[in-house]
């Protein structure tokens, strides 16, 4: 496991979630991962971890952590549901429908044009989520 887990032990209790070593677990390859995975693929490297990890406990975990605002589930057309740890910073997400690859856009410009017509229209971001879907030119 990570060298971060009492930081996973805390965020969970500071989310209200009771700490078990299966949520420490979820969360800890949720974090440290540089993409977006699915729950199967979150479940494959969690039992890399604690192979009594089912994927009953890695759907209830995601649920749970999402619901506390800790990971950001990402719902894409017609595949499995990707996860993320919440950003610090907004950005959106480009799906290449070919491969199924997420790929992280974060931009200013993007934010600010974004803040920009949401202020116009008289109101406050809460949350955003861009998915654009898209296909690499060949």
């Amino acid at each position: 496991m990570c060298a971060d887990t009492p930081d996973f032990a805390r965020a969970l209790k500071e989310a209200g979630l009771r700490v078990t070593q299966q949520r420490v677990t979820v969360m800890s390859v949720l974090m440290d991962c540089g993409d977006h995975p699915n729950a199967d693929e979150v479940l494959a490297r969690a039992k890399g971890v604690d192979d009594s990890i089912s994927l009953a406990t890695v759907y209830r975990t995601l649920a749970s952590l999402e619901e506390a605002g800790i990971i950001r589930k990402l719902a894409i057309e017609n595949a499995p549901a990707r996860y993320e740890s919440t950003p610090a910073a907004e950005h959106d997400h480009i799906v290449d429908i070919d491969t199924g690859e997420v790929i992280e856009i974060a931009s200013d410009e993007i934010n600010l044009l974004r803040e920009k017509i949401v202020q116009q229209l008289g109101y406050d971001i809460i949350s955003q989520t861009t998915l654009i879907r898209a296909r690499k030119r060949g």
